[in-house]
């Protein structure tokens, strides 16, 4: 007589992600703060806002992946920091509307899995859970032969924040004359990597072959450099000089003139100098090297700035100040005015 077909056999291993969750049990915990109720292993998981000090809070929420990052994540194998950047996409969404991330989950997906390689992945999305102030508090592991190629995953991520009701953002009393901050990218971030592999496989570059632009590294060290985490500067200044702030943007895909718009009423659009920064080597590369269109360099990449922070002008200098003491560069970028058409104007 034959034995059965068992789910092993079909290629899913339950026991494989027992010991995964074992081992990411103590990383998790880790993140805990005020609010967190539950350790992993139940079927959902609680959160307590009131223990968060809130009184009168709005929930916001995200969610979001890191895109073809992944690719070079997996071709390099390093993957410790790119679950820092699927954080970081989803947080920096949060502090936009002046919400505290307050819980994290993640979906990791993949078609055989590998322990080693998804603790490598968590550990990195407890590192940015720990950056960002927010518990990691669930998810889920899916094993799913078939779907990915050997060595292949994905990433996605949801996080949920809160705001007192007064404190939302985009603020009403937002004018012409306010100034634009501008926060330093780390880098690439994580969207555009379709365009930069398209470049590279064009000139025939791989992730191992040095980067022109960076002495001493390689594109994978460069391209892999994680998501900077806006979090805790954004929410220091918020609470510093509440009636001073604006607004904020998360500047993703669609760059400047795209992300900047969102939170501008349609009556402002926002004046930027771009000789107020320098583009980072890595763009430059890029746009060189790829023979990008200003258009499309300006509506895929960051191009060095990954928040922007529109503040009343009497207090822009302080705020600017306080943002330097938190770790960030920033950069006067230019102010707000009156729309007579786009809601960003590019000047030289």
């Amino acid at each position: 007589m034959s034995k059965g077909a068992t789910y092993q056999q079909a290629g899913v291993n339950i026991d494989a992600g027992n010991a995964l969750i074992e081992r990411i049990k103590p990383l998790a915990r880790a993140t805990r703060r005020s609010g967190s109720v539950d350790d992993l292993g139940g079927f959902g998981a609680l959160f307590d806002p009131r223990q968060a000090g809130y009184t009168d809070p709005l929930l916001v929420s995200s969610t979001d992946g890191v895109g073809t990052k992944l690719k070079i994540a997996q071709a390099a194998n390093k993957h410790d920091t790119i679950g820092i950047d699927l954080v970081a996409m989803c947080v920096n969404d949060l502090v936009v509307q002046g919400a505290e991330p307050l819980f994290f989950l993640d979906y990791f997906a993949t078609g055989k899995l590998s322990v080693d390689t998804a603790e490598q992945v968590i550990k990195g999305i407890a590192e940015g859970c720990t950056l960002a102030g927010c518990a990691l508090i669930g998810g889920e592991t899916a094993e799913m032969p078939g779907m990915y190629a050997d060595g292949e995953y994905d990433l996605a991520g949801f996080t949920v924040g809160a705001v007192e009701r007064s404190r939302l953002l985009p603020s009403k009393t937002m004018e012409a004359g306010d100034v634009v901050l501008g926060l330093a990218s780390s880098g690439v971030h994580s969207n555009g990597f379709s365009l930069v592999r398209h470049i590279m496989a064009t000139h025939k570059f791989d992730f191992s072959s040095p980067a022109p632009f960076a002495a001493g590294k390689t594109f994978a060290d460069v391209l892999l450099v994680p998501t900077k985490l806006y979090v805790k500067g954004c929410l220091a200044v918020l609470r510093s000089f509440p009636d001073a702030i604006r607004g904020f943007a998360h500047i993703t895909g669609g760059g400047l003139p795209e992300n900047l718009p969102r939170v501008l009423p349609k009556t402002l659009a926002a004046e930027i100098r771009m000789s107020a920064w320098t583009l980072p080597p890595v763009f430059a590369w890029l746009k060189e090297t790829g023979k990008v269109p200003d258009h499309d360099m300006w509506r895929t990449f960051n191009c060095g700035i990954g928040m922007v922070c529109i503040v009343s002008k009497p207090q822009a200098a302080k705020v600017a100040e306080q943002l330097r003491q938190q770790g960030e560069t920033v950069y006067e970028l230019g102010a707000l005015v009156a729309r007579t058409g786009e809601g960003v104007m590019l000047r030289d």
